[in-house]
């Protein structure tokens, strides 16, 4: 009898433990985290002409394969942000520079530094959010925004140039992608939604289209320091990942308000904010376990009274009117 607690919790952590349950990986995952963007990417084959669709298909699995290990193994979510520890198969070891892994088989292995740890660093989600020929600060920025902190930034208003990808610095060399930024912020109309924006993006700097590391951007060397709107400072991938850690309640509430959203098939609404603010704060009884905000979703009014919904009308009959 599911409408019993114990019961449902039963089953819910029987499902949890089934290989099925990967598609929260592949289904959910992969939706909150805005993975089928990365099939709308095709880096420049002449600046990346060792990018292929193997190497995509093994950067979109190496993603799902963490949320699916923290699922099997019931860690704690913000695993997806500090995990020392990836998957990867020779194609996208080599990629990473990781030696001694071989064959198309995917292995757990454990980073050698902390450039990559969790998602921040998957090539999966530096690419999607890049453009074709350059690295795009803007858009990496806008999605750790939306996606991690559930703050997506305003449109920028119209009429506003494109960052060029030809200017050059008074002395004829190239200009690097944050020297062209700070150029782009300089506009009055960019500056308020850029300051915000710009100094998570940049962080993401010494990745270039691909995920691969790089110290050097067109010759001069990669500046990821940076302030945000708070005046708090930062420098790297390793540093914004201790910013948002630094406030990790942000983080729990997006990812309930995602994982509700899934569940019910329908957009999260204002008055579900009571249910996902009490499902956070039980989770935190069990170290926000993944097991834990799953099992609040289940158990949640909005979940429940929509399984009754779908019994009443599985119950109802079918009528000639209904058939015609």
């Amino acid at each position: 009898d599911l409408s019993d607690d114990r019961e449902l919790e039963r089953q819910v952590r029987r499902m949890l433990s089934d290989p099925k349950a990967e598609a929260l990986a592949t289904r959910f995952a992969g939706q909150w985290l805005r993975l089928q963007d990365l099939e709308k990417i095709r880096p420049d084959a002449l600046s990346y002409p060792y990018y292929d669709q193997t190497l995509a298909d093994a950067m979109h699995r190496e993603t799902e394969l963490l949320f699916d290990h923290i699922r099997e193994a019931d860690l704690p979510i913000t695993d997806l942000l500090t995990a020392d520890y990836t998957f990867v198969n020779e194609r996208l070891a080599r990629h990473y520079g990781i030696r001694g892994i071989l064959g198309t088989d995917f292995q757990k292995v454990e980073y050698p530094n902390d450039r990559r740890r969790g998602i921040l660093g998957h090539g999966s989600i530096l690419t999607l959010t890049s453009h074709a020929n350059r690295t795009s600060p803007v858009l990496r920025g806008k999605w750790v925004m939306e996606v991690l902190l559930g703050s997506p930034p305003p449109p920028p208003p119209p009429n506003v140039p494109a960052l060029e990808d030809g200017d050059d610095a008074a002395d004829g060399r190239f200009l690097t992608v944050r020297e062209r930024m700070e150029i782009h912020r300089a506009n009055p109309a960019c500056s308020s939604c850029h300051n915000v924006i710009d100094p998570i993006g940049l962080a993401f700097e010494n990745f270039d289209v691909t995920g691969v590391w790089r110290n050097r951007d067109g010759g001069t060397l990669v500046d990821t320091e940076a302030e945000l709107y708070d005046g708090s400072k930062l420098t790297g991938v390793s540093g914004l990942r201790d910013a948002i850690l630094e406030r990790p309640e942000v983080f729990y509430r997006i990812f309930t308000e995602n994982l509700m959203a899934y569940a019910l098939g329908r957009r999260v609404e204002h008055f579900d904010q009571p249910a996902i603010r009490q499902i956070t704060r039980e989770a935190s009884e069990e170290d926000y376990r993944l097991s834990s905000f799953i099992l609040g979703v289940v158990n949640s009014p909005a979940f429940l009274s929509s399984r009754a919904t779908q019994a009443m009308v599985d119950e109802q009959p079918v009528t000639e009117s209904d058939m015609n």
